[in-house]
């Protein structure tokens, strides 16, 4: 019988043939008669054979049921609605009944066949007629739904289409039964058809607004007054309206929601216009009522209020764009209408208090682009939240945001508490850099700062759970986790975007300057998860009291190194500099403070706990000073001189801070060495910056103003009457602005730039202002000799002495600086040497002849104690072979050698000069490049001689040495490898220092690393062997290392062969010219 109907529902639903249209009539005179031709039809078809009796049957069943049905009604177009919507009903309740059949009596499968589908139920249509059933929906929709919605509620016919219009002159309006009663029969047997979920796809796909349009219209259009003179509202009942009220509340709550609210928004309308040009007949585009859009409002409120209703709404309206312009602008629109709490709301606390939760949500997703909008707009409406809702958001947005942290640091001390677990850390970091990265968007190819400036709130709540953060950064420097780049970057970014004050606070706060500071409640700590990321757990108590000093000793250290390596990634900002003047300040109040002759302190007389109280007071004071030393010394040692002093205002701030220290040793009458080189290298700096190194605005001149009272100082307390002059002429030249320059101020500036040159780097300038302050390095490496450093006075042609290191200039003679490499003053010896070095590589005849002199020299001074000067000596030696390979390559090789003779008393000094010759062949070594074939041959039998060597350092070098000159061998190491690789394994499976196996598995892997592709040819003998040697040390070694660089040889084999193996395909056509 479903087919009988479908085919009742086709004559019912036929086309207008194109000849009605061209014999002249219009359209609606054509619609008409194509209606009643099709009415004719249908009632002779249904009156034609017996296999349409049981269909016959179904329909004057469905007729005797209902009430509706108008027989005498003089308007064609409801005549055919109402012939639709009988046939509507009879295929619905036909395939309910088979449906319902179908569940009670299910069919068996078939268990010879158990691979084939399960039958298909009842309600399934064929294409053919689900294209029947969508015909006939539009019908009624279009002759029985629209025409009867007021003015504004939904889209009207017109301007859907040309043929609308005709559609709404067919229909008569002034014939019974009244236009409501119409919407309301059809709206009502639409929804009865949708009951049958097979139905229901094409009636909600397709009608899903007209339908709303009707139910909204039905139940909550005011009524007119009585006396109006219409009688269109006085038709429906209070029951009737109310069961309209209630269908339309289903139908909201069982459609996907996004699609709702996409057609509520369509009901609503758009803003207030006077008229608009349609497509269709030009006809102006009717506002939607008063009473509609109030509706539309309360039912996108209570969509917005359920729960995931924040995903709908952000997915009705972002579902569908492909990004661009338009999708930023939609994705703002959308964070404007979260962050904004409706009129229809109760409260603004209820509203937040169920959206802030489900905005968070929207920072979960995984799907990449459903994730980037999405992000988009939570962080956009999260922001806006804290702009305007700052109260509201710190309550029921940040605070959640933040709680995994907050449940970090707080907390009660019972162990037995559950901690934080990995997912929770996980989300909530990442979440928290969504948010800080979100200021910074990209539109249209360029960066467009979101907000003005943050939220103060948005900091205030970080800034709270910095400490936290923190640890939990310094863990992840531990260990590999994927969250120590977004812990960086928030940290930068909080720090970037506090005010400096602020900033500076925070800083000296984790260094631990302000007190003790964990970032975790007591007894727990943060340890690895499972998937990359953290945990907080319980900590595991340490019984030893010494064990437990160490950990947090150690554990102190390593904060500041964190806080000094996370300062190093802030390269454009001023923190870093502004924070080590502050640390330098705090520097000079110590020193004033350790200057003071501590008054005697009568303890007679205090009790117990006074007295407790008194010495617990300084050595706390003690503590402080000691910490705020270690983070100046991990600061400097860290962080580039450039970084450190970025501009002119720092560098004096940094010289403010060397002349106060200085000051206070002039009024406590004490002259030091460090303080007399610490003042020097400080006006020193003063000259060069006012020498013309740069150029200095009023601004610069402005803060060297707080260098005057220091130099007055200075130029009336200091003993040497060239410092007083020099502090004199500086002040005067501060104090003028440049416009008094004597000649003391260049000349002092050319003197500390020529003596500070031997500790910058190669290609650097002298008189640029970051060398300068390079300086500031030098005498601390100094203060750790035993011995105090004398600097004798050199002379200049002007007569004026000078107070820094010397170093021979370009036009001082060769046998000078041999004098000077002969010095007892190690700064000028090592100068000296280094000077001799570069006039060899540059090639200095004088030099070149005198290579003897130099290569005794060197060899003399690799015996000095300082390393200042023997690491000179090195580099001099390197440079020499260079030069000259063969002369001097074997006067090496003879001493290399000759120290494994030496006799037991100078055993010790003898090793160490070894060693040290063994370092200059190494550096010969990486110089010869493609000679290392022609000259490394002696070099390969005398360190496999020194692989034999009683003493382990030796047999590590030896190794080194032979490392890094067999991987520029290439092909003449072919001869050698089968005894290489007996040396090698034998080293590696029996010597019993840790080292020396350590150094023969590098050797594996730096000869591998050099071969690359030719190692199947050069070492295809004693391959095998190699590997074998390599996998014993992975599976039976105890030293880590030695296994860690078994498994890095292994990877470079593994590359080998499968290069080996499985050669790069390459697209080349070779041509060969023939003779």
């Amino acid at each position: 019988m479903t087919t009988a109907l479908i085919k009742s529902i086709s004559i019912l639903t036929k086309p207008i043939r194109e000849a009605q249209l061209s014999d002249g009539h219009s359209t609606q005179t054509a619609l008409v008669s194509a209606l009643q031709r099709n009415l004719s039809e249908l009632q002779e078809h249904m009156s034609g054979g017996e296999e349409l009796e049981e269909a016959r049957q179904l329909l004057e069943e469905v007729k005797r049921e209902i009430a509706w049905v108008c027989n005498d009604t003089d308007d064609l177009t409801w005549s055919f609605v109402q012939e639709c919507l009988l046939l509507l009903l009879c295929l619905a309740r036909h395939l309910n009944r088979l449906l319902e059949a179908f569940h009670q009596n299910p069919t068996a499968p078939n268990p010879a066949t158990p691979e084939a589908a399960p039958p298909l139920p009842p309600d399934v249509l064929s294409v053919a007629q689900q294209k029947t059933l969508g015909t006939v929906l539009q019908f009624v929709v279009t002759l029985g739904l629209c025409p009867y919605l007021a003015p504004g509620v939904g889209v009207a016919l017109g301007l859907r289409s040309a043929f609308g219009a005709a559609v709404e002159g067919a229909v008569r309006h002034d014939v019974a039964p009244e236009g409501e009663r119409r919407l309301l029969i059809t709206t009502n047997v639409l929804l009865e058809v949708s009951a049958l979920s097979s139905l229901a796809t094409p009636v909600f796909t397709r009608h899903l607004g007209d339908i709303m349009a009707a139910l909204c219209q039905l139940a909550y259009r005011p009524k007119r007054p009585e006396g109006d003179g219409t009688n269109r509202n006085k038709g429906l009942t209070v029951e009737e309206r109310k069961s309209c009220k209630e269908a339309l509340h289903n139908l909201l709550r069982i459609v996907y929601q996004p699609i709702v609210i996409r057609e509520l928004l369509v009901l609503q309308g758009g803003p207030k216009q006077a008229s608009s040009g349609s497509r269709g007949g030009g006809k102006a585009l009717t506002q939607a009522p008063t009473w509609l859009r109030r509706l539309c409002g309360q039912l996108l409120s209570d969509r917005l209020m359920q729960p995931q209703g924040v995903q709908a709404v952000v997915r009705a309206i972002l579902e569908g764009t492909g990004g661009g312009d338009s999708d930023w602008r939609k994705c703002d629109a959308v964070a404007k209408i979260l962050a904004t709490c409706p009129q229809q709301s109760l409260s603004a606390e209820s509203y937040y208090s169920q959206v802030c939760p489900q905005v968070l949500e929207l920072l979960h997703f995984k799907d990449k682009l459903t994730a980037q909008q999405f992000q988009r707009v939570a962080t956009r409406a999260a922001l806006i939240m804290v702009q305007d809702q700052p109260e509201f958001a710190r309550r029921f947005l940040l605070f959640p945001l933040l709680s995994p942290l907050h449940h970090s640091a707080e907390g009660t001390d019972d162990l037995s508490q559950d901690g934080v677990q990995e997912w929770e850390l996980t989300r909530c970091i990442e979440d928290v850099y969504k948010v800080s990265k979100s200021f910074l968007v990209f539109h249209s190819g360029q960066i467009c700062v979101v907000g003005n400036s943050p939220s103060a709130v948005l900091l205030k709540a970080l800034a709270d759970v910095i400490s936290t953060l923190f640890s939990l950064f310094c863990f992840t420097k531990q260990n590999v986790s994927h969250l120590r780049t977004s812990c960086q970057e928030i940290l930068i970014w909080l720090l970037s975007h506090s005010e400096h004050s602020v900033a500076l606070s925070q800083l000296k706060h984790l260094c631990g300057l302000l007190g003790e500071v964990s970032g975790v409640r007591h007894g727990f700590q943060f340890s690895p998860g499972s998937e990359g990321g953290a945990r907080l757990a319980v900590r595991e108590l340490i019984s030893d009291e010494d064990d437990a000093l160490y950990e947090k000793v150690s554990g102190e250290q390593w904060r500041v190194q964190c806080l000094v390596q996370l300062l190093g990634e802030m390269k454009d900002s001023d923190l870093p500099g502004e924070f080590f003047l502050l640390l330098l300040q705090d520097l000079t109040a110590v020193a004033a403070e350790q200057e003071e002759v501590e008054q005697e302190v009568d303890t007679s007389s205090m009790t117990l706990l006074e007295l407790e109280q008194h010495l617990l007071g300084r050595v706390s004071g003690h503590g402080q000073r000691l910490a705020l030393l270690q983070v100046l010394a991990i600061m400097c040692d860290g962080l580039p001189y450039t970084q450190l002093l970025r501009k002119p205002t720092q560098v004096v701030g940094f010289i403010v801070s060397m002349l106060q220290r200085a000051c206070v040793s002039l009024e406590r009458g004490t002259d030091s060495p460090v303080e007399s080189q610490t003042l020097r290298m400080g006006m020193g700096l003063v000259a060069t910056l006012l020498s013309g190194a740069t150029e200095l605005t009023a601004d610069d001149y402005s803060s060297m103003g707080e260098l005057l009272p220091h130099l007055e100082q200075i130029s009336q307390q200091h003993p040497e009457p060239f410092i007083q002059e020099l502090a004199s002429d500086l002040r005067a030249t501060i104090a003028t602005h440049g416009a008094y320059h004597p000649k003391t101020v260049p000349k002092t500036a050319i003197q500390h730039s020529t003596a500070q040159s031997p500790a910058q780097p190669a290609g650097h300038s002298s008189k640029t202002l970051p060398a300068c302050t390079q300086s500031s390095r030098f005498p601390s490496r100094q203060q750790d000799h035993s011995k105090p450093i004398s600097h004798p006075k050199h002379t200049t042609d002007s007569g004026t002495p000078n107070y820094g290191i010397s170093e021979p200039s370009s036009s001082k003679a060769f046998s000078e600086c041999l004098l000077e490499a002969c010095d007892l003053d190690v700064p000028t010896r090592a100068v000296a040497l280094r000077s001799l070095t570069r006039s060899v590589r540059d090639g200095d005849k004088e030099a070149l002849q005198n290579k003897d002199k130099l290569l005794t020299l060197f060899l003399e001074n690799l015996e000095h104690e300082d390393s200042f000067v023997y690491l000179s000596a090195i580099q001099g030696l390197a440079v020499l072979v260079d030069t000259f390979p063969e002369q001097i390559l074997q006067r090496l090789l003879g001493e290399y050698q000759t120290g494994a003779t030496v006799s037991s008393p100078e055993r010790e000094r003898a090793l160490e000069r070894r060693l040290k010759v063994g370092e200059v062949l190494m550096r010969a070594s990486r110089a010869m490049g493609d000679l290392a074939p022609h000259y490394g041959h002696p070099l390969i039998g005398v360190f496999l001689s020194g692989t034999r060597d009683e003493d382990s350092s030796v047999r590590a070098s030896s190794l080194s040495n032979l490392g890094e000159l067999c991987q520029r061998l290439n092909f003449s190491l072919g001869p050698l490898a089968q005894e290489l690789s007996t040396c090698l394994t034998a080293l590696i499976k029996t010597d019993k220092e840790a080292e020396v196996r350590r150094a023969a598995v590098h050797v594996i892997a730096l000869v591998l690393r050099g071969l690359s592709d030719k190692t199947t040819q050069v070492l295809g003998d004693v391959l095998l062997e190699l590997y074998r040697a390599l996998k014993w040390v992975v599976r039976s070694d105890l030293d880590e290392v030695a296994v860690l660089h078994a498994q890095l040889a292994l990877e470079e084999l593994d590359d080998v062969m499968r290069r080996f193996i499985f050669p790069q395909q390459k697209l080349e056509k070779r041509i060969v010219v023939l003779p």
